[in-house]
């Protein structure tokens, strides 16, 4: 199974997207606190269908909870400023993968705690800021998926 960390999510419909995504590859969701939207938020809800009972969700109350709840995973760090590309990584049956709040990334603390050669990007053209986190979730999901066989449960 892969961990999908969402750190500090602020969009109710990303997070929604992102659970029924997490239902259908098996990967196991993580959201880290504080949240920008209550948890039974009719647009987390409507985004997320009837998959919220078929997705594994852990709730952490902070950025420590949760790294010690992934002790001895390998943490990539999910950023627009990262070195290596995510398709040219040999992914691993639970790796973990962490995006930032929508709107700011991930914080230079967490991005200085995880190695330079695990700031993963996705390529975009040169005039580009950044995509949808969902989309992102879904792209490296399901490379990391793809690399394993689709196997039920990684």
């Amino acid at each position: 199974m892969f961990h999908i960390i969402l750190y500090q999510p602020e969009i109710p419909q990303n997070t929604g997207n992102i659970i029924r995504l997490s239902a259908n590859t098996g990967a196991q969701l993580h959201l880290v606190k504080p949240l920008g939207f209550i948890l039974n938020d009719k647009q987390l809800l409507r985004a997320g269908l009837d998959y919220h009972a078929l997705a594994a969700v852990k709730i952490h109350e902070n950025w420590s909870s949760c790294i010690l709840a992934l002790s001895g995973h390998r943490l990539f760090a999910i950023t627009t400023k990262g070195n290596t590309r995510y398709d040219s990584i040999n992914y691993r049956r639970g790796d973990a993968f962490i995006f930032g709040a929508e709107t700011c990334g991930l914080p230079q603390e967490i991005l200085t705690s995880i190695g330079t050669k695990q700031h993963v990007r996705v390529p975009m053209t040169p005039a580009s800021r950044s995509l949808n986190v969902s989309n992102t979730v879904a792209i490296i999901t399901y490379e990391a998926w793809r690399q394993n066989g689709f196997q039920a449960g990684v």
